[in-house]
């Protein structure tokens, strides 16, 4: 059985719909060949771990062909993000003896980041991967209490700090790995493409996809 379900949260990539806050820079269109482009870097990574259960967690019906089957897609559902990280958590660790979520939103990131995450949960109940906006891009756990991410502030600066507020005060044991970044906004474009450039990361759909970008209206 695997040690870990990994389940990479995202949504189904459409123009419009998808990495709004990048349209700006790209347009809309651009910003969903981004969105395609993160989740199949991502995808193609974590499907690479000899000791995870892969699973796609997403916002709804998930288009054919986007990714290299088989693909086993669970849907998220309904409420906050808190309530949606519950629901594929408890899910996650009825399959494996602990679960992870991972956003798409950090194409390249290392995947020693998720074996120092994996290693983490040896002497913790639950392991951050923090953000640099203040919120995460990766939680692991081996429990979670029913209710734990319930009136959390999401996507805020204090984000991680008061998830992990809340689950010490439960009584989970709370550990860390290395910071990394999202892309969300046209800035943090500049950012992945200086990463990219000076090989600190590894994302080739990535790479193509800005190769061919131009702005709105171009």
């Amino acid at each position: 059985m695997p040690e870990v379900a990994l389940c990479v949260f995202a949504k189904p990539p459409r123009a419009g719909d998808t990495k709004t806050r990048l349209a700006p820079a790209v347009g809309a269109e651009g910003a969903a060949a981004l969105a395609r482009a993160f989740i199949t870097d991502t995808w193609a990574a974590v499907t690479r771990l000899p000791w995870v259960q892969p699973v796609l967690a997403s916002t709804g019906p998930w288009p054919e062909g986007l990714l290299p089957a088989p693909v086993e897609v669970w849907q998220q559902g309904e409420g906050d993000l808190g309530a949606r990280l519950e629901r594929i958590f408890h899910r996650g660790l009825e399959m494996c003896p602990a679960a992870m979520a991972l956003g798409a939103d950090s194409p390249g990131l290392p995947m020693a980041y998720l074996e120092a995450a994996r290693a983490a949960l040896a002497n913790a109940d639950a392991v951050f991967g923090p953000s640099d906006d203040g919120g995460f891009y990766l939680l692991a756990l081996r429990r979670l209490p029913v209710g734990a991410l319930a009136n959390l502030p999401w996507s805020q600066a204090e984000t991680r700090a008061r998830t992990e507020e809340r689950l010490k005060s439960l009584g989970l044991t709370v550990a860390h790995v290395e910071p990394f970044f999202d892309v969300d906004v046209p800035a943090d474009l500049e950012r992945l493409k200086a990463e990219l450039r000076m090989g600190r990361i590894q994302a080739p759909a990535t790479a193509a996809a800005l190769a061919t970008l131009r702005g709105p209206g171009r």
